[in-house]
């Protein structure tokens, strides 16, 4: 009787929806955790489905963490006779090596994970391409600037001539500046430069990254022969308003990494309107965009 009238009460509340353990049955063990509402539970007699083994990290058990990290892996090195790493930026990585026996610099592009794939591609190529436009323009309009040997469009990565034990101007000038020596080549230093940017903005050929890291010398130094690098950021433009951004650009670099330059930034200023012949209204715009750069260091 006690059994029927616990088959009663089974029955009586399934038919409601909501069964319960049977009266005088035992229930879960405390602490034991039981299914999540709404989820059913394994059937009788089922093993639980085995978790992960204790200690295993995340990254093995889950596929994102080697995803990531294969994404973030830098691209391979090209492969030159007796290659080494001279640079890593932003931009680019630079090796040295040989190519085809000739002492070379290998600027590979790194791509910028962020970006869409397509788009990543679409923009390397186009800067890579215009990086060897503007060399071959500087070149044609006797402007020292390094030889093209290869363009690699699949790897995105340009071969160029290696200006051998050359010197950037700023470590020239820092040497300078630290040995005490006379600061007069300095200012003979500041008009070649200026020069040569007015023989480049002539051109119509916008550099977009002027500093003096960017503007080898070659052995000797006395000679302060110059050679214009690193187009990467470079596009052909007549505007004087992008001519000016391009000195304003310098500019900074000077104030910033070259202390008490003032003087020789001037002469470098003189010696651009000297050369250029259009050098009135790029000198004109390099003043508004001076005022707009104090502007926005005032608002901040």
């Amino acid at each position: 009787m006690a059994a029927a009238e616990a088959g009663g009460l089974r029955s009586g509340v399934a038919a409601a929806g909501t069964p319960g353990p049977a009266m005088g049955e035992p229930g879960p063990a405390m602490g034991e955790p039981g299914p999540a509402m709404g989820e059913p539970g394994p059937a009788a007699g089922e093993p639980d489905p085995p978790g992960p083994a204790a200690g295993q990290p995340e990254a093995e058990a889950g596929a994102a963490g080697p995803v990531v990290a294969a994404a973030e892996a830098p691209p391979p090195p090209p492969p030159l006779p007796g290659l080494r790493l001279v640079q890593q930026g932003a931009e680019a990585h630079v090796y040295r090596g040989l190519f085809l026996g000739r002492a070379a610099v290998a600027k590979l592009r790194v791509p910028k994970r962020y970006r869409h794939p397509a788009l990543e591609e679409r923009l390397s190529r186009r800067r890579t391409a215009q990086e060897a436009r503007s060399l071959l323009r500087c070149r044609r309009a006797g402007i020292p600037a390094p030889a093209v040997y290869f363009v690699d469009y699949v790897t995105n990565s340009i071969y160029l001539e290696d200006i051998v034990d050359s010197v950037t101007v700023q470590d020239h000038i820092n040497s300078v500046q630290q040995s005490g020596s006379d600061s007069s080549s300095l200012l003979a230093l500041a008009e070649k430069m200026g020069e040569l940017l007015a023989r480049m903005h002539d051109e119509d050929l916008i550099h977009g990254d002027l500093t003096t890291s960017n503007i080898l010398l070659r052995p000797p130094t006395e000679k302060l022969d110059l050679v214009l690098i690193d187009f990467g950021l470079s596009f052909i433009s007549g505007l004087p308003e992008d001519k000016g951004v391009d000195l304003y650009v310098l500019e900074k670099a000077f104030l910033s990494i070259h202390p008490d330059t003032e003087t020789m930034y001037k002469a470098l200023l003189q010696a651009y309107a000297a050369t250029s012949k259009k050098s009135g209204p790029v000198i004109k715009r390099l003043d508004e965009v001076r005022l707009r750069g104090r502007k926005r260091s005032m608002i901040g």
